[in-house]
């Protein structure tokens, strides 16, 4: 018997043996291959490839088709599931691979039009232009890459098919970035539903004017189910990113100072775009070079050319604009023809197409799509939640040329001022702040964006009503109008997504940010004793500090101060007191602020708005804005609760604000303050589309890691208002440093990893270096490369 038990646990050892070896060789197949020789298609002369500590390639070829060719081959075998989910997000395709869960999400994104255009718009491409050589270029390394290889994890847990990349899926993807600056589905709706039903004495605390000193120095008859139709495409539009775990795009830094302030004579760049979080991260880092080009750069899924990039001679980087591209329209339907709508002064029809979403493990779901002049009809898809007015989206990205790509493929060789801005001026859709500078003393910004002209008095924070003429758009204006400036007297430019003071005079209505991060990071760089070098650029981009606070606890602590009588809740109240706005992770006050923030704003609106409103106020930058004006306003018709038979006043609400913010931390951590520390409450994962899952998250995502700074803080490591704990969403994508003394030493990070491949090495690497505000060098110079050169993939011409 013991023999046979023997055997027995023998051939069980060498069983468990055998499913390990097939595992490890199974996620061995999986890994990017770094080293050797490949042979690839199409290719005139040999491509070598090398590979540095953090994993970045360093492509050097002898011609720039070539150089993408093997750029797409490299991006692909480290992002191949990213570049899969953000094809399909863009193109409402997730549901063939996701299930029936995701079919609003697609849905919703077959609604938008992207999918119908990037089609059009990709039939009438000149594919013989560079860029466009460029771009097929690319793609066919991916396709190769893919066509050659295992599929990664991903693909087979969720039972992915191969499908060859085109350019009409980059475009689409462009418009999934456009879109992902769309504030309009969840602002517009509730600023308009706060006007209509509430009043004009409601609308006092929020701040939807355009301000024309700058911020550093009628009712539409919409029914009860038109509300909750545009309430559910808010929600939608808000959770199709995190469903697909592709990144949101929500604000950035950016900064470039002129030698003259500088520690080296010549111009310094700083840039840290704020991106959602996830694994793998938005960015992939890539160093090309030919005998005509080089550019260290940061490029996105499918795309060959650099969003952010730099080389010896210039560099540049981005913010987003923030200004509305969007307007929703309430139409005006013929009563006698339902399938006619009002338009400059007559009754037009509507156009009708149909598209069919795939379903995995469900029957496909039939769309009829209808579209009126002034854009696709976004209320008339969801049958279950149909209101009485059709809502059409008038898109900037749908309404332009917007030649981004050709816009890109030139700022990536933008040696002059002249050259940036010609490159700036051909991005129309999204927004983007484009800041630059070059090695011999230039330094710029353009607001990049086609701005409509909209009639006098139209406020596009509302829905326009079609049967007033508020929604039509005469044309675009020139570039020239739009806020810009270059090599300005005072030294340096800054860009924080705040509202921007054109010096044309023209009004940019928009979704800004709070003034908050650009007044502070503005504050220290007009200080004229700072002689401006990385460290000091890098120690401004880890700033955790803003005024917000203050702002608005100097109307709010007296109030608290007179209704808090218990000695015990006085003493929590100490560390507001002596509060000097700063979010550093053992700070209790940024933890009460932050709570008490929450607090208030449920306490003073939810009554009015309800569960949904207030929910798509929470996801909104109006709300910031308002708490301010709200605190500073006694008699503000905010304060009461429409619920109770009583009148509250400012001091009782703000009373029960208190008091639940108290419970609500206590129940979390205790009655110790010392538990209510900022990294305790305040913490970043960087979290997979299939970590969403468990336990799959224990593998796939990132984290979790105590995380400083916080909402518009120069560190943005931004939370939604909520209740504690809060779960960092965004963040610096990136944080960049170049000095044009000698570009080659320019510094930055990724926060995750090079890789999206599991069990990579460089999957995870830089994760935590990350979070403490560490920066690492970006080798541009041939020695560096070569000094740091962990490894070598050559490919060869396949004959």
């Amino acid at each position: 018997m013991k023999l046979v038990l023997k055997i027995v646990g023998s051939l069980i050892a060498l069983l468990l043996l055998a499913a390990l070896a097939l595992g490890g060789w199974y996620l061995y197949q999986k890994q990017p291959v770094r080293s050797g020789t490949l042979e690839m298609a199409k290719l005139s002369a040999p491509v070598s490839v090398q590979f540095d500590e953090r994993g970045v390639p360093h492509i050097r070829a002898e011609n720039q088709t070539d150089m993408y060719r093997a750029l797409g081959y490299v991006h692909a075998q480290h992002r191949l599931f990213q570049m899969e989910m953000v094809r399909r997000l863009a193109k409402g395709e997730l549901a063939e691979i996701l299930g029936p869960k995701l079919v609003e999400t697609d849905t919703l994104f077959r609604t938008l039009g992207i999918r119908a255009h990037a089609k059009a718009t990709a039939a009438q491409m000149d594919m013989s232009t560079p860029a466009n050589q460029a771009l097929l270029a690319y793609l066919d390394g991916v396709n190769q890459y893919q066509d050659t290889h295992r599929s990664p994890i991903e693909f087979d847990i969720l039972g992915i098919p191969h499908q060859p990349f085109t350019p009409e899926d980059t475009i689409a993807v462009s418009g999934y970035l456009a879109y992902s600056f769309a504030a309009a589905f969840r602002t517009e709706p509730l600023m308009t539903f706060i006007r209509d039903k509430l009043g004009a004495d409601y609308l006092r605390a929020f701040d939807i004017d355009w301000h024309p000193e700058g911020v550093v120095t009628a009712p539409t008859a919409l029914s009860q189910r038109d509300w909750d139709g545009l309430n559910r495409i808010a929600a939608i539009s808000q959770d199709a990113m995190a469903l697909a775990g592709v990144p949101l795009f929500e604000g950035s830094n950016a900064w470039a100072v002129s030698g003259k302030r500088t520690a080296s004579g010549k111009p310094l760049l700083a840039g840290d775009p704020h991106i959602a979080f996830s694994t793998p991260s938005v960015w992939y880092e890539a160093h090309l070079s030919a005998p005509d080009f080089e550019l260290y750069g940061h490029f996105q899924a499918l795309s060959p050319f650099a969003l952010l990039g730099h080389n010896m001679d210039f560099g540049w980087s981005l913010t987003m604009f923030q200004n509305d591209d969007v307007d929703l329209v309430a139409e005006k339907v013929n009563p006698e023809n339902p399938q006619q709508v009002w338009y400059n002064g007559q009754w037009v029809n509507l156009t009708t197409r149909s598209e069919t979403i795939t379903v995995k493990g469900a029957p496909p779901v039939q769309l009829s799509l209808r579209r009126s002049p002034h854009g696709p009809l976004i209320n008339s898809v969801f049958k279950d939640s149909l209101g009485d007015t059709p809502i059409a989206m008038w898109w900037a990205f749908l309404e332009t040329e917007n030649p981004i790509q050709q816009a890109f493929y030139e700022l990536n060789r933008a040696d002059t001022r002249d050259k940036a801005r010609e490159a700036a001026s051909k991005i129309h859709a999204p927004g983007l702040n484009v800041v630059w500078a070059n090695a011999k003393g230039d330094i710029g910004w353009w607001a990049s964006a086609k701005l409509p002209q909209r009639p006098l008095g139209v406020n596009p924070t509302f829905i326009l009503d079609a049967s007033k003429g508020e929604a039509e758009k005469p044309g675009f204006y020139a570039f020239m109008f739009n806020p810009q400036e270059e090599n300005p007297a005072r030294g340096y430019i800054m860009s924080a997504n705040h509202q921007p003071q054109p010096s044309s005079g023209v009004p940019v209505p928009g979704y800004y940010n709070l003034p908050d991060r650009a007044r502070r990071l503005d504050a220290v760089l007009f200080n004229p004793k700072t002689l401006w070098d990385s460290k000091a650029a890098q120690a401004l981009q880890l700033d955790t500090s803003n005024g917000y606070g203050r702002r608005i606890l100097q109307n709010l602590l007296p109030v608290m101060q007179s209704v808090v009588t218990d000695p015990n809740e006085k003493a929590f109240m100490e560390p507001l007191e002596k509060w000097d706005g700063n979010y550093t992770t053992d700070s209790i006050a940024a933890t009460l602020f932050s709570q008490m923030l929450y607090e208030l704003a449920k306490a003073a609106m939810e009554d009015e708005l309800g569960e949904v409103q207030f929910k798509n106020l929470l996801s909104t930058r109006a709300l910031d804005l308002a708490l301010p004006l709200l605190v500073a306003d006694p008699s503000s018709p905010w304060w009461d609760n429409k619920n109770t038979k009583a009148t509250e006043s400012h001091f009782e609400t703000v009373r029960i604000a208190w008091s639940n913010t108290l419970k609500h931390l206590q129940g979390l951590y205790g009655t110790s303050l010392l538990d209510w520390r900022w990294g305790v409450a305040h913490t970043v994962t960087h979290g997979h589309p299939l970590g969403r899952q468990k336990p799959l998250h224990l593998l796939f995502n990132v984290g979790p890691f105590p995380a400083p700074g916080g909402r518009e803080t120069p560190n943005n490591l931004s939370n939604p208002i909520g209740p504690a704990p809060w779960a960092v969403t965004y963040g610096p994508s990136t944080r960049r440093v170049i000095d044009f003394a000698d570009a080659s030493r320019a510094v930055g990070i990724n926060p995750v990893g090079q890789s999206g491949v599991l069990f990579d090495s460089h999957y995870a690497d830089q994760a935590e270096l990350y979070i403490a505000g560490g920066y690492v060098p970006q080798h541009l110079s041939e020695d560096d490369v070569r000094a740091h050169t962990e490894s070598t993939l050559r490919f060869k011409p396949a004959p």
